[in-house]
């Protein structure tokens, strides 16, 4: 298994002999309903886009899971599974094959690697978006991604899980939880017992204005977590990438 995270909630996942790309934002800036006054991030050099790609995976239909103008820069033919919202931008964008899952249901890649929808991020009364268990068919190796902390006990019929990407650290706006790391990171490591946690949703290589930036408070940092797992008697080993690193995971640690 190889990881690259891409910044905030990008990443390229190559397992069961696939590349997946994940909530791919890697050209142009990120804008909100048109409005750059209100939030604006741009980084500071456009990502290469990976080549070869079996599947794109996309939790969310904002933009910054769905960014239009990366995914129009991509090859309309790659397969997307996607939740229903997300589903909907890239049928906008005219994409041939969509799968649309919803909660529970799974598509299986290449006869390689299955993916399944579970429960993932409110944002609003009628949307829950998706998160995704990942499971290499041949190897039995399994991740899980959620990209805003929201976990749901049902996950815990998994167990136990090799990898989990899911932010380590919390965002609030106006106080109210957009991004739940901490103690819901923490609930997830008790549940799913992964050799692994990766964090995501965090800035990377990227500038932020906007009204919106100077409303958003963060706290924690991947050492406090680090002593959180600790304090609970947790092994989970926390890894801090960085942009563009491909990481390896042995397969050995799976086994």
């Amino acid at each position: 298994m190889y990881l690259t995270w891409l910044d905030s909630n990008s990443w390229l996942i190559e397992m069961g002999e696939q590349r997946i790309l994940v909530d791919p934002w890697l050209v142009g800036p990120l804008v909100f309903g048109n409005l750059p006054w209100l939030f604006k991030a741009e980084r500071r050099q456009d990502r290469p886009i990976p080549e070869s790609l079996d599947l794109i995976l996309l939790s969310q239909g904002l933009a910054d899971h769905a960014h239009p103008p990366t995914l129009a820069q991509l090859n309309r033919q790659i397969p997307v599974v996607a939740s229903p919202a997300a589903a909907k931008v890239v049928e906008s964008l005219g994409y041939s094959q969509i799968i649309s899952l919803q909660h529970g249901q799974s598509y299986t890649l290449n006869h390689q690697l299955t993916i399944q929808a579970t429960v993932g991020s409110p944002l609003g009364p009628q949307v829950v978006e998706n998160g995704y268990l990942l499971t290499d068919r041949k190897t039995g190796e399994t991740l899980y991604y959620e990209p805003h902390g929201y976990h749901q006990p049902e996950l815990q019929a998994f167990a136990p899980v090799d990898v989990v990407i899911t932010p380590l650290l919390d965002l609030t706006l106006l106080g109210l939880p957009f991004i739940k790391g901490g103690k819901s990171a923490l609930e997830v490591v008790q549940w799913l017992k992964p050799r692994f946690i990766l964090p995501t949703a965090a800035g990377g290589d990227i500038t932020f204005q906007g009204l919106l930036t100077q409303l958003i408070r963060g706290q924690g940092e991947i050492e406090s977590f680090r002593r959180l797992l600790a304090d609970h008697q947790l092994d989970t080993e926390v890894i801090d990438v960085q942009p563009g690193d491909r990481l390896a995971l042995p397969q050995a640690h799976f086994v």
